[in-house]
């Protein structure tokens, strides 16, 4: 038995949650993968993992197992990164996840410069809503927004996000501009609904210096930035979102933005990975181009 392919093996199956997907990242045939795992529980003398036709999960001796394999194999990958990598022409792929309206706005009209200055990584990107699983969905590094609660992960800020109210002229022209967030209860709202939940998300303002979050009653819910951006752009209500997303629009006057002395604290954003000495010079490489990406231009003097 080649104890570093069944180690492989295992890691694979435990983080993928399916011998199949493992198998797959292999590109082995998933029977090769299940009699790798048995021949390796033989040779422990002890059973790993616990199946079923639904589900798969890892014994007592598994989880211990499972933490010494991974740690094997990055102790392994970071040698071999160490002496094959040049610092100064990276290779390699780097799968990245991130909201799509961060993507759109600030990450893909930059990649044309990211080809010609890192010829040599390819870029895996996933430009969605719904916030991706590193492990299970086998990514590299993710942008996030909000406050970070997972203490294993390495998180570089990239600065804020600035959420606001906005309406479409077509809509304040039917229905008036709200003065004051007690007015809403006037208005026609568009609710955005949270992948993450299922549940539409919070309307959150700052009133007097406090936070208020409030549940507002909608005829319309969306869970997809595009098209949550095209309900307030026809006038069905007033919908909050990014400056990111919105500032396109609020500078042709397609929208307006409304209580703008109400709005809440700014979100911070992060790009996300694994611990740090475990990453591959081309996801360092990634990581210190995003964050050069996002830092803030520098300030011109004014002439005369």
């Amino acid at each position: 038995m080649d104890k570093l392919q069944a180690m492989t093996a295992f890691v694979r199956v435990v983080e993928g949650r399916s011998f199949s997907k493992a198998a797959e990242t292999m590109s082995l045939p998933r029977s090769s993968v299940t009699t790798t795992i048995k021949s390796l529980e033989r040779h422990l003398g002890t059973v790993l993992l616990r199946r079923s036709t639904r589900t798969l999960s890892l014994t007592d001796a598994g989880a211990r197992y499972y933490e010494l394999c991974r740690a094997v194999l990055d102790d392994i990958a970071r040698v071999e990164g160490d002496l094959l990598a040049d610092p100064a022409a990276p290779k390699g792929r780097v799968r990245v996840d991130m909201p799509g309206a961060i993507g759109r706005a600030r990450v893909l009209p930059r990649l044309r410069e990211f080809e010609q200055r890192f010829p040599g990584i390819e870029l895996v990107l996933g430009l969605s809503d719904r916030p991706a699983d590193l492990i299970y969905d086998g990514i590299d590094c993710v942008i996030r927004t909000g406050e970070l609660t997972d203490s294993t992960l390495v998180a570089r800020p990239l600065g804020q996000l600035r959420w606001l109210t906005c309406a479409a002229p077509r809509y304040l022209k039917e229905h008036g501009e709200p003065k004051h967030v007690d007015d809403l209860a006037a208005h026609r709202v568009v609710n955005y609904i949270a992948n993450a939940t299922g549940r539409p998300m919070s309307w959150r303002f700052s009133v007097d210096g406090e936070e208020r979050s409030l549940t507002m009653p909608s005829r319309f819910s969306i869970n997809e930035t595009d098209a949550y951006l095209q309900c307030g752009l026809e006038g069905l209500g007033l919908i909050q979102l990014s400056e990111l997303v919105a500032s396109p629009y609020l500078e042709t006057g397609r929208l307006k933005e409304v209580l703008a002395d109400a709005r809440c604290a700014p979100v911070p954003i992060s790009i996300v990975y694994p611990d740090g000495r475990n990453a591959s010079a081309a996801v360092k490489t990634f990581v210190d181009w995003i964050v050069e990406v996002f830092r803030p231009a520098p300030a011109v003097a004014a002439t005369r």
